[in-house]
């Protein structure tokens, strides 16, 4: 039987977990006080939380919650959890650049759309490009097909006009008197 106060801690990771868009797990072995902060500071700009718990309340909170290929997960040593909405990429790139800015940092793995992380994937969704920069890449793509039809309609009027203007001109010179 768990105690009232480990109950408590598993309903909020169980609600972090099925709340947030994206969950990462990291160890922060040998991060001091202040290097901590730090990352919590830049993770909270982007609207993620990070908060350290035990490994078997998470997957604990987990099996509960249903998220069997978390609950399955062997979590050992440290580990700080970290979840929210919004752009994921961004967060991961925040993790990643803290990991080698400060190297005590490391991912242990992600959990995204009920799917399991491994920490190269993690790094993989680092080096993406923002939710903002992918919608106009898609813009742009969607708009181009228009813009190469306007240009080539624009193009074959333009040359219409220039034939009758050629044509005109022929008619004019061969009806002009001869000085």
């Amino acid at each position: 039987m768990m105690r009232a106060e480990k109950k408590k801690m598993v309903e909020d990771i169980g609600k972090a977990l099925t709340e947030a868009d994206y969950v990462f797990f990291v160890s922060y072995k040998g991060m001091s006080v202040k290097d901590f902060s730090e990352l919590r500071d830049g993770l909270s700009k982007n609207s993620s939380r990070c908060k350290v718990f035990k490994n078997r309340l998470i997957r604990k909170a987990a099996e509960l919650q249903g998220m069997k290929a978390l609950s399955d997960l062997v979590l050992k040593e440290d580990t700080a959890m970290i979840s929210g909405t919004g752009d994921v990429g961004v967060v991961a790139k925040v993790l990643s650049d803290f990991a080698k800015g400060k190297g005590k940092l490391s991912t242990k793995f992600g959990y995204l759309d009920g799917s399991v992380l491994n920490a190269s994937e993690v790094e993989q969704i680092s080096k993406l490009p923002s939710k903002d920069v992918l919608r106009a890449q898609l813009l742009g793509v969607l708009q181009a097909p228009s813009r190469n039809l306007a240009g080539l309609l624009y193009a074959k009027l333009s040359q219409i006009v220039n034939v009758l203007n050629n044509f005109k001109e022929a008619k004019e010179g061969a009806g002009a008197p001869k000085a």
